[in-house]
Order: structure tokens, then C-alpha cells, then sequence
């Protein structure tokens, strides 16, 4: 039998390191984009690697605003986030050529939100096979790559791309 060994999720299943106060996304942005892997920050909203990822390149797009639910953002707000998404869609199709995309946002604890008071929205690549007895048998991801090298991988692309939703660098909010 083979192990799979997974050490760094023991403090998420514990439970420990949750204990700070305020909201994870608030905080997120008042550290550095390499520390935190924020992708890319906009102007009213941002991109990260989610922490706890489902896939290799699971991201969020998450506005700066501290809301619970996409109908208290104002519609620049909107606009940008689905921007972003879609500037999401263009680097990962670049980085890891997914089959498929699951786009998704978990708005209240019964609908599966981690974080209820402050809305965000989940981008997961996708490839045929990807779910396999791992995840339904032994409640385990398996995932190939650290979440710091999909950063490294991922966040040049960005830069790259940036250009496409704010025009030139120098008016790049970043």
C-alpha cells in the first residue's frame, strides 16, 4: 500500500491557525501577494489561490468590500469581478489547460459557505477523471503541485494579462 502524506492540512483539521480575529479576506490583503497568493489586485476587487484548494489552480476572486452576498456589491464592483474571472479563465487555460472550469459562489453556511460574511467566488479547473475514489472513499485531494509553485506558476501569467482588463501597466491598479 502506498501513503500519501499530506502534513501541512493537520493545523486546517485541527483547526488551529482560524483563530485570528476578523475575516480571512480582510486580513489577506494587508500582507504580501507572495505570503498571502494573491494573484492579482484590482481596483475593487482581488485574485488568490484558494489555500485549501480542490485542484491545482483553484482560485477566488474576492471584492474588497465586506459583504455577505453579491447583491450588497455596487455595479463597478460587478463588472471588475467578472473581469476578473475571465482574465482568470485566459491564465489557467495558459497554465494547466483544463477540460472545464467550475465557477461558483457559496453564498450562507447551508449553501456551503466557509467564510459567510464575505462573499466570494470560487474558479476550479477541471479535467475529465479529476474526481476519482480518493476524494469519495478515502475523503482525501490528491493534488501534484504545492500551492507556492502554482503561485510562482501562475502569477507572471497574470502580470502578462493584466494589460487585456486595464490597458497599459502604468494604469494597472496593481
Amino acid at each position: 500500500m502506498e501513503r500519501l502524506w499530506t502534513p501541512w492540512r493537520m493545523a486546517y483539521l485541527k483547526g488551529e491557525g482560524e483563530a485570528a480575529q476578523g475575516c480571512v479576506f480582510c486580513r489577506k490583503v494587508d500582507n504580501s501577494d507572495e505570503a498571502e497568493h494573491i494573484l492579482l489586485r484590482g481596483r475593487t476587487a482581488y485574485i488568490t489561490l484558494n489555500r485549501y484548494p480542490y485542484n491545482n489552480g483553484h482560485l477566488m476572486v474576492i471584492p474588497y468590500a465586506h459583504v455577505p452576498s453579491l447583491e450588497d456589491l455596487d455595479p463597478p464592483t460587478m463588472l471588475e469581478i467578472m473581469q476578473l474571472i475571465a482574465l482568470s479563465l485566459r491564465a489557467l487555460r495558459e497554465a494547466y489547460r483544463p477540460e472545464g472550469f467550475n465557477i461558483g459562489v457559496n453564498i450562507g453556511r447551508p449553501a456551503g459557505a466557509g467564510v459567510v460574511d464575505h462573499v466570494h467566488i470560487h474558479i476550479v479547473p477541471r479535467w475529465t477523471g479529476d474526481t476519482n475514489f480518493m476524494p469519495v472513499i478515502g475523503n482525501t485531494r490528491v493534488l501534484p503541485e504545492w500551492l507556492d509553485d502554482t503561485y510562482r506558476r501562475l502569477r507572471p501569467l497574470f502580470e502578462e494579462l493584466t494589460p487585456l482588463l486595464y490597458g497599459s501597466p502604468e494604469s494597472s491598479p496593481s
